[in-house]
């Protein structure tokens, strides 16, 4: 349980930053650039809550 709530702290501060980014983008973030952020941030979002609970079990 613990686990699934760490996920979602992480997955919903990454969807947080990307809608930050999307509503200050400039002329730099292009549809594809915002689809890599998201991708990256999701990605990064779940590893860093796996590597949190390292040794819990």
């Amino acid at each position: 349980m613990q686990f699934a709530a760490r996920a979602a702290v992480t997955v919903g501060t990454a969807s947080g930053l990307r809608a930050w980014l999307r509503a200050r983008r400039g002329a730099w973030l292009t549809p594809r650039r915002m689809r890599f952020a998201t991708v990256a941030l999701l990605s990064l979002a779940v590893l860093a809550s796996g590597l949190a609970l390292g040794g819990s079990a």
